[in-house]
């Protein structure tokens, strides 16, 4: 079984309309890679020009904000999930 990573509606259109896709990653930071590898141009839209997660770009391994893990190289496991959430802004 793989780690699965929901996919947020506004980046479906990348990963033709798919909400979860399953990946065989050791860390974040490989299943974002993977993600480029199968769905080209959905990298941009996750990491900054320097490779960091964007700021308005929450990554969470089962429910876990990755900003208080280890970054890209937390550790994925087979039934992970991965969530992608773009912050959202407004008042």
């Amino acid at each position: 079984m793989a780690a699965k990573i929901r996919i947020p509606t506004p980046l479906r259109k990348l990963t033709n309309n798919e909400e979860l896709i399953e990946v065989n990653a050791a860390t974040v930071g490989d299943a974002i890679t993977e993600l480029q590898t199968r769905f080209p141009g959905i990298k941009e839209r996750l990491l900054d020009e320097t490779g960091a997660v964007r700021r308005f770009v929450n990554v969470y391994v089962n429910e876990e904000d990755i900003r208080f893990l280890q970054n890209q190289q937390t550790p994925i496991k087979a039934g992970d999930e991965v969530s992608i959430i773009p912050a959202i802004a407004g008042g």
